[in-house]
């Protein structure tokens, strides 16, 4: 960083093309040493002002709450029953199927100490879905909440509910014969997460303890100074890699955690009343809910200081509806990948706001964007795939080497995405380069599209995807989902986009829909809307 080269508002090396944080490096361990990410991020808890009596989890349902003295002592004790009981040993893989269950982060911090990797994936996946997770990680053991016991069971594994008699006894009574610790290298393989599949197959990305000891320094270094803990709302699932991480950071930070195991936007909002929420941690979908008239009506949201949104590009339009609705909330945005433990780059209310940008790279990272075409390193400002390198970088895909030989090249994560940083160092995403419309030549971004369609107070939700054209080759088609009561027609909706954006970017087609195809994170399946656009033509 000390390089004449490198600009010091950007963090750009002219010599290498490369973009580097300008945050201080980050302090690890050894990248082989001895020490698993739970020992890691649980001993850097002495870094924080409060005391282990400090709340960790409350569930939004019934109010039960856990000390992070009681979620530890109960992890260690569980961890040493999982050894000694049920014979779980490292390089174990344990298949997690649940909601937003207290006994997650549990089970998580007591899977991670004895090296057994964990894979958490969504409750509500078919069979089919299952059997394909099932060959990509080989799970020995399911840890199941009881409302899909049935479907655990038809896995043909061991099963243990989350929330049973059995469970609540392996956290609270000590074995009689604990097993030796295992020795958790940094190198292994702390958790097999699953990308989002939301344009094609799902993948099993392999994240080792080295990646989730960076992303809990990453988080030590940015402790914020507070009179008392931030009180957190989750509304993404723990088995999202969203909604993991944050577990990780809240773990380091002794945040507040509010669980919500089934989520309604008026189950969220009554949620923030009654625990004193201060920050959330949302998609843009859910922000744009949040900006409808009268949406947060009859709730009291005066505790909200910060939400965090992620997952997805959050557009002007609905930023700035946002504002204008609660001006005292700091709203904060982040990019991430589920092969990048999710934490690339992140704003913060200390630097200069603007518009658009998802921030600056966080400590640790190393970054390019890179031409498509010719595999040219850009200059700022210009287009290009985004190429990400440091220790947050996933070990690899579990059982596809051509696939992660596609992704991993020299040590550079390939993103898939579309970005520029501007001269300043804050990163811009403007879609997925898979997901580019090509319109005589131009590109047009959905992402852009649909957030100016999300803008409209008539519309719910909105898509907008490719459509087969002769003469253009591709042409922007929409599928909106209308609020209700709503007599908006085709025409107005192609009126509106139109005066807002250059003549080839215009909607040509409409398809209205009753809901779209979206995954627990939120995100809109891709492969999906084609299917649902087509059957409605």
């Amino acid at each position: 960083m000390n390089s004449p080269d490198t600009d010091p508002r950007s963090g750009f090396n002219r010599a290498s093309r490369t973009f580097h944080s300008l945050k201080p490096p980050l302090l690890l361990p050894p990248p082989d040493a001895t020490v698993s990410a739970a020992t890691y991020a649980i001993s850097l808890r002495r870094n924080s002002p409060w005391p282990d009596s400090t709340t960790a989890v409350i569930d939004a349902a019934t109010g039960h709450r856990i000390s992070y003295g009681e979620l530890i002592h109960r992890a260690q004790t569980l961890a040493s029953n999982l050894a000694s009981v049920l014979k779980l040993s490292k390089n174990d893989t344990a298949l997690i199927l649940s909601p937003n269950l207290l006994q997650v982060p549990i089970l998580c911090f007591a899977l991670l100490s004895l090296g057994v990797v964990l894979s958490p994936a969504n409750p509500l996946s078919t069979r089919s879905d299952l059997t394909r997770l099932l060959h990509l990680s080989k799970p020995s053991i399911v840890f199941a909440a009881a409302s899909v016991a049935e479907k655990a069971r038809e896995l043909g594994l061991r099963v243990v509910l989350l929330d049973s008699p059995e469970f609540e006894s392996l956290t609270r009574t000590p074995t009689d014969s604990p097993s030796e610790p295992a020795r958790v290298r940094q190198s292994d393989v702390a958790a097999i997460l699953y990308s989002s599949g939301t344009t094609g197959m799902v993948k099993g990305v392999a994240l080792t303890h080295r990646n989730l000891t960076a992303l809990a320094a990453a988080q030590d270094a940015v402790r914020a100074k507070r009179e008392e803990p931030v009180v957190y709302l989750f509304t993404m699932p723990f088995f999202h890699v969203y909604g993991f991480t944050f577990t990780v950071k809240a773990m380091v930070t002794l945040d507040t955690v509010v669980v919500m195991e089934r989520f309604s936007l008026r189950g969220m909002l009554s949620a923030v009343e009654t625990f004193g929420v201060t920050h959330a941690a949302v998609v843009p979908a859910l922000l744009v809910a949040l900006t409808k008239d009268g949406a947060t009506e009859g709730y009291d949201l005066k505790t909200l200081e910060t939400i965090a949104c992620g997952s997805a590009p959050l557009g002007k339009e609905v930023f700035e509806a946002f504002k204008a609705k609660f001006p005292n909330v700091v709203v904060v945005q982040g990019y991430g990948l589920t092969e990048s433990t999710a934490a690339v780059v992140r704003t913060s209310p200390e630097e200069p706001h603007r518009l658009g940008t998802t921030g600056r790279l966080n400590a640790g990272i190393e970054a390019k964007i890179v031409n498509p075409n010719t595999g040219e390193a850009m200059l700022p400002e210009q287009q290009g795939e985004l190429w990400i390198k440091g220790p947050l970088v996933m070990k690899g895909y579990v059982g596809d080497p051509e696939a992660t030989s596609a992704t991993l090249v020299d040590g550079w994560l390939r993103t898939g995405d579309l970005c520029y940083f501007d001269k300043e160092g804050f990163l811009y995403v403007v879609d997925r380069l898979k997901e580019l419309i090509k319109y005589k030549g131009y590109q047009v971004a959905p992402a852009e599209l649909e957030q100016l369609l999300m803008s409209h107070p008539q519309i719910n939700d909105a898509a907008v995807i490719p459509y087969p054209d002769e003469e253009a080759g591709q042409v922007p088609m929409a599928l909106v989902v209308r609020q209700p009561q709503s007599s908006l027609h085709k025409a107005q909706i192609i009126d509106f986009v139109a005066k807002q954006v250059a003549s080839y970017k215009k909607i040509r087609r409409v398809v209205f829909v009753d809901s779209l195809p979206k995954n627990a994170a939120g995100k809109l399946m891709r492969k999906e809307l084609s299917k649902l656009a087509f059957s409605r033509l």
